[in-house]
Parts: C-alpha cells; sequence; structure tokens
C-alpha cells in the first residue's frame, strides 16, 4: 500500500502522493531577471481531481467552479502501470455569490481508479463504477472487496462525510487563492467553511 499525505487518510482529498510525499519539483533561474521556472510533474491527487472534474464534473448542471472531493479506503500502488485507488469520488458545481459558494450541482462515484505511472506524472487510465439501483449492493461488494466494509462504514456516516466535504471544500479553495467562506446548498442555510 501506498502513501498518503494525512489529509487524504481523514478522507480530505487533495493529497495523494502516489509513493512520493510531496510532488517531485524542477527549479531553474535566470540569472539575468532571477524569475524562478517551477515545473511540477502532477501527483495522484491532481490526476483524480482532474478526472473528477473533467469526466465527471461536466455531467451536471455546470457552476461557477467545480471542486472535487475524494474519500480513499485504501489504494496499492505495487504496479506502477496500474495503480489502483479505491474510493468514494465527488464533484460539487457551485455558482459564486459573494464569499459563499451556491450548490448548483454534484454527485459521488464510488469505485476504484485505474492510475498509471508516466514520465509527466500519473493519469487515470480507467474507472470501475459502482453501479446505480438494484446492482448497487452487488457492485459495491465487488469492487471493494476486503474493504467494502470500511467503504459502507464511511458511506453510512453523513455527519463525517459532509464535515470532509466541507474541510475539502476550504482546502480546494485555500490552494486555488479563492475567496469564498461560506457554502449553501438549496434550501438550507449558508455554514461557514472551517479555516
Amino acid at each position: 500500500m501506498w502513501l498518503f499525505a494525512s489529509a487524504l487518510i481523514l478522507g480530505v482529498a487533495s493529497m495523494v502522493s502516489c509513493g512520493n510525499k510531496t510532488a517531485k519539483k524542477a527549479q531553474t533561474e535566470t540569472s539575468a531577471q532571477s524569475d524562478v521556472v517551477v515545473e511540477e510533474k502532477a501527483t495522484c491527487s491532481t490526476a483524480i481531481e482532474d478526472y473528477l472534474v473533467n469526466e465527471f464534473g461536466k455531467e451536471y448542471s455546470q457552476g461557477d467552479v467545480c471542486i472535487p472531493y475524494a474519500y480513499v479506503i485504501t489504494s496499492d500502488d505495487s504496479n506502477p502501470d496500474d495503480i489502483l485507488v479505491w474510493g468514494d469520488f465527488w464533484v460539487f458545481n457551485y455558482g459564486v455569490s459573494g464569499d459563499t459558494l451556491k450548490t448548483v450541482s454534484g454527485g459521488d462515484h464510488p469505485g476504484l481508479m485505474h492510475l498509471k505511472k508516466t514520465e509527466n506524472g500519473y493519469e487515470v487510465t480507467s474507472f470501475d463504477a459502482v453501479a446505480d439501483g438494484a446492482e448497487n449492493l452487488p457492485s459495491a461488494q465487488r469492487i471493494f472487496g476486503d474493504n467494502y466494509d470500511a467503504f459502507a462504514e464511511f458511506i453510512g456516516d453523513s455527519e463525517k462525510r459532509e464535515s470532509l466535504r466541507m474541510r475539502a471544500t476550504a482546502e480546494y479553495l485555500k490552494k486555488h487563492n479563492m475567496a469564498a467562506t461560506m457554502v449553501q446548498d438549496f434550501g438550507w442555510p449558508a455554514v461557514a467553511l472551517p479555516k
């Protein structure tokens, strides 16, 4: 099993490291202008976030910003050509109104992400989704296998999921220099994001 940053283990999905505790960076400095150019290889978390936004975020009514969120149940990086990440993966599209994110749409996509390591970092190669309807339970049990109980415990705890969603949202906003401080779901009062 590979190492995740502690925030991801707690369910705040922004830092999956795929075996490295930090993203690899190469820095060069030009002597004339002292500008620093940083090239950062994509980490697993970046690859997963991009996949969630680009593949799932577009399936929902659009907002001003799409924020991904993942709760990783477990992972296996023993094969760099097929890194496995089991989790509950979410996207939320928000409209921005002053300092408040207003939920427009979103949803969860539990399942198994397949990633591979490339010379440019990591990329998601496929996703095994838990089915809807009558096939939900059998497909979740098949996909999560021995980790099904941990998955079921997580999805059964709505307070924990909501708390982690708010923390993940706050981290995303900080990472992207966005100034919102509240989230408001349709029909509910605005809630302050954690600092």
